[in-house]
């Protein structure tokens, strides 16, 4: 029996997250060899060094390939993705898999995704077909499908949309969100084992809040996120936890705004680097809302029965839940949106929010596509035929 050999790639502690049961099927069967493929904000200091994480978890790193600079432009973020082409490079040849599993939309995926192309490595995508118009993550997803050979998206919404963009629909799955494993395998922590983890004592309700700065548009990251601190500061009743951005164009400016505004209130407010995936689940399961403009708070918090309220335009498109409320960039708007969160107005006191992203059963299947596959390095582009 050949083994395959499946690379997974992580640049990010939420992708990393949300991979984490896959990570530990393939690490279990027998059929298969978990090479782990880490890279960005994982390596760095500044966004918490989370490939310790990763190992503390009982991974074995195959591969870390540095391609971040201290840098929060444009320019540097092309740059990194340079880097990451000839880290990537290397780092396959060594490995040498059968498959590559890559989620999501980020830059760092997309080096990784052309680099896999041009060695005839297969790309198992996840995630695609979904639409972010408010970043450029939007265009680098639907580069990665056409660079990818196996698709698993979230949803049949977007199966539908991959076929379009012209991937045979053979080849295209509809498996759900694999972050929503965590909500039947995965064990959370009790509200006094998070406070206690934190230094944080959750005697109040608590807002969680996860902001990014958006890459395209014009939402300028600092005077958006001011805009947010000053909704926030009208709720002095309610603690904070906040975390820091992805390495994003932008993103570096708004860490010195959350480490102050912290700082100035630190009986209600602490800030995180980084939480790890179960201890940010598991303050979404205790929050009276989750705010910022995370995907997270569009794909798993609705499965908590936890109201997101989703800022600006960095989530324009995205699928949603009836509890993801959306709010503008603007002071009135955002307090509006919260306290309609807060109060629950939304809904009907005893409707179950009902998430379109699955029930938490995607891992398993992605194995079976990844058992199953048989690779051709020359795809065929799928015509849908034109009603006449």
């Amino acid at each position: 029996m050949k083994i395959r050999k499946v690379a997974v790639f992580t640049g990010t502690r939420a992708e990393y997250g949300l991979l984490y049961w896959l990570l530990k099927d393939i690490q279990a069967d027998p059929e298969l060899a978990l090479q782990l493929l880490v890279t960005g904000m994982h390596l760095s200091p500044e966004f918490g060094q989370t490939y310790h994480q990763i190992e503390a978890d009982g991974f074995t790193i195959d591969e870390k390939v540095e391609i971040l600079l201290s840098s929060d432009s444009a320019v540097g973020t092309a740059k990194s993705m340079g880097l990451g082409v000839l880290g990537f490079a290397d780092a396959l040849d060594r490995l040498k898999p059968d498959m590559l599993v890559i989620l999501g939309d980020r830059f760092e995926a997309l080096a990784v995704a052309q680099t896999a192309m041009i060695l005839r490595i297969p790309i198992l995508h996840l995630h695609g077909g979904e639409i972010t118009e408010g970043a450029y993550d939007d265009a680098i997803r639907h580069a990665i499908t056409k660079l990818s050979y196996l698709h698993a998206t979230s949803t049949e919404e977007h199966r539908q949309r991959v076929i379009q963009l012209g991937e045979t629909p053979s080849r295209v799955f509809n498996v759900g969100a694999i972050g929503l494993d965590h909500l039947k395998r995965s064990s959370f922590m009790s509200k006094d084992a998070l406070s206690q983890s934190l230094g944080l004592s959750l005697k109040k309700p608590y807002f969680l809040v996860t902001y990014h700065p958006v890459t395209l548009g014009s939402e300028d990251p600092i005077l958006s996120f001011q805009v947010l601190l000053d909704a926030l500061n009208r709720f002095p009743d309610h603690q904070i936890i906040m975390t820091y951005p992805n390495a994003d164009e932008g993103g570096r400016k708004i860490i010195p705004m959350i480490e102050n505004f912290a700082a100035s209130q630190s009986e209600r407010v602490i800030a995180i680097p980084s939480l790890g995936q179960i201890r940010y689940l598991s303050g979404v399961k205790y929050a009276a809302v989750v705010i910022g403009n995370s995907s997270s708070g569009i794909i798993e918090v609705p499965s908590f029965d936890v109201p997101t309220v989703n800022i600006g335009v960095r989530q324009k498109g995205r699928l949603a839940a009836k509890s993801v409320l959306q709010a503008e960039v603007n002071q009135d708007s955002i307090v509006k949106v919260i306290q309609l969160a807060i109060t629950r107005g939304y809904k009907l006191p005893n409707e179950k929010i009902f998430n379109p992203y699955g029930q938490g059963d995607s891992s398993q299947r992605i194995i079976k596509l990844i058992k199953s596959f048989n690779f051709d390095p020359c795809k065929s582009f799928y015509d849908i035929k034109m009603k006449s």
